[in-house]
């Protein structure tokens, strides 16, 4: 069994909406307590670290993250948020982590990682605001996928399950920056696998499963997030633990728990439009 350490949507910095910045050093101090104690064989970081401001203060946020999660005594992988490329380059916030931040997989035994290091900046002040997925991050999944040997679990800062954002304060409204407008395309290279796989994000700030062609999506709830958890913020991160199951516990204010087996084998493609068939009668 591989255990895997969750924390994301840290949020550092001013409050701001449902967001209790102000209370993430603190938080994420237990967090490492906590996960020191638990001893996990790796800890991932799903971005989203900092709230954003400008270049110089973004980079100050960051660098207080770090040296937080400096005390964590497991291996730790990092992802970018959207509010980490706000302002600063990918190479920046590598810089400050002291970590790669491309694309990679990591072997685990009978489970493998694909950290899946899609951009995740957020474009505004042009046509089509929002995220935009590059081609050469959906052919790596896509070639990923498709070479995959054994179970994996996909992990990124942006879902692409296309889940419904009904009830989310965030994107109830705004579900065309819940994930990547190629979303569907994301799903079709999760798909060429044939092997089980599950993908874990953050972004959405609550917890979810969706069950999409055989393959789970989980998305995790945010450590400072408070529309969950009427105002206080939620103080949540999860153990992954990944053998013949996959088996997902959210700690904290704002608790979930979930076994999930994903499917080796992909869903019979969806029925036609019925209107379709009615109109060819």
């Amino acid at each position: 069994m591989t255990r895997i350490a969750i924390v994301t949507d840290i949020h550092h910095g001013a409050p701001s909406h449902t967001k209790r910045g102000d209370t993430a050093l603190a938080l994420l101090a237990e967090f490492v307590a906590w996960a020191n104690a638990a001893r996990p064989d790796l800890v991932l970081d799903l971005g989203d670290r900092i709230s954003d401001v400008d270049a110089e203060t973004d980079a100050q946020l960051e660098r207080e993250v770090a040296s937080v999660l400096s005390g964590l005594e497991a291996p730790l992988h990092h992802v970018c948020g959207n509010h980490d490329r706000d302002h600063l380059s990918v190479a920046e916030n590598a810089s400050i982590l002291g970590a790669s931040l491309e694309s990679e997989v990591l072997d685990l035994g009978h489970w493998q990682l694909a950290l899946w290091r899609a951009d995740a900046k957020i474009r505004r002040n042009v046509p089509r605001p929002g995220f935009d997925l590059p081609e050469r991050d959906l052919l790596w999944l896509s070639q990923t996928m498709q070479r995959a040997g054994k179970p994996t679990l996909v992990a990124s800062h942006v879902p692409v399950s296309g889940h419904s954002q009904i009830g989310n304060y965030y994107f109830q409204r705004n579900a065309s920056v819940s994930t990547y407008p190629q979303a569907d395309r994301a799903r079709a290279a999760l798909a060429q696998a044939r092997v089980p796989v599950a993908c874990v994000a953050g972004h959405v700030h609550w917890n979810t499963v969706t069950t999409v062609d055989g393959i789970p999506h989980i998305t995790q709830q945010s450590l400072t997030e408070s529309f969950t958890t009427g105002g206080e913020p939620a103080r949540a991160w999860g153990m992954l633990e990944l053998s013949d199951t996959v088996h997902w516990q959210v700690f904290g204010d704002d608790p979930y728990e979930a076994r999930l087996t994903p499917a080796r084998h992909r869903w019979t493609p969806p029925l036609a439009p019925f209107v379709t068939e009615l109109a060819a009668e």
